[in-house]
């Protein structure tokens, strides 16, 4: 029982000097949160990079947050848990706003088709946008972005895709799923969020 308040004691003595801006007191808070903040993010973006980013953005908000922290239920813990919660939600946010950016700019790109809005009609932003994201399109490997290229512009699904162009449809699969990867990876954050 003694062991069990000292460790409880010991967590509370971090958590002030925490709170206090004791960066020791905040290696520890890191040392020991890390692990659960990690896996929270893993477990919910299902991609290791993404998991790390958002576990150093939890850290540093907390840190930057730390005169807000009032002890309470969970203490500590349960804090860095709420904020946790908050950055996932905000990077599955953010992926579905790539995601819509990307594709938007597929539909958009020269030759897609009649109907779409012009830049004059657009937005300053929209268009900076779309020309950060079909400069990344022309970055792809050409058989990537054929396959891209098919799939949004000629509105063909994969089978279709292999039957034009004679690829495997594992393939056109790997092609897509490789060129989606990397528009994601690569698009600066100003490019991911549209309006």
């Amino acid at each position: 029982m003694d062991e069990a308040m000292d460790g409880r004691e010991r967590e509370e003595c971090v958590a002030a000097g925490f709170a206090a801006g004791d960066e020791r007191c905040m290696e520890a808070v890191y040392l020991r949160w890390r692990p659960l903040v990690h896996g929270l993010a893993q477990r919910y973006l299902g991609d290791e990079r993404e998991a790390e980013d958002v576990t150093q953005q939890v850290f540093l908000a907390a840190w930057h947050g730390r005169h807000r922290y009032r002890p309470g239920p969970g203490g500590l813990g349960a804090w860095i848990t709420g904020i946790t919660r908050h950055k996932v939600a905000d990077a599955l946010e953010a992926r579905t706003r790539r995601a819509r950016a990307t594709a938007a700019a597929l539909r958009g790109a020269p030759g897609a088709g009649e109907g779409s809005a012009g830049p004059a009609l657009q937005e300053p932003e929209q268009v900076l946008d779309r020309v950060l994201v079909l400069g990344e399109l022309a970055r792809l490997p050409s058989e990537q972005r054929r396959v891209l290229h098919l799939a949004f512009y000629a509105d063909l699904t994969q089978t279709q895709i292999a039957d034009r162009t004679g690829l495997p449809l594992g393939t056109v699969k790997s092609h897509m799923r490789r060129a989606l990867h990397r528009l994601r990876g690569s698009l600066p954050p100003a490019a991911r969020a549209t309006r």
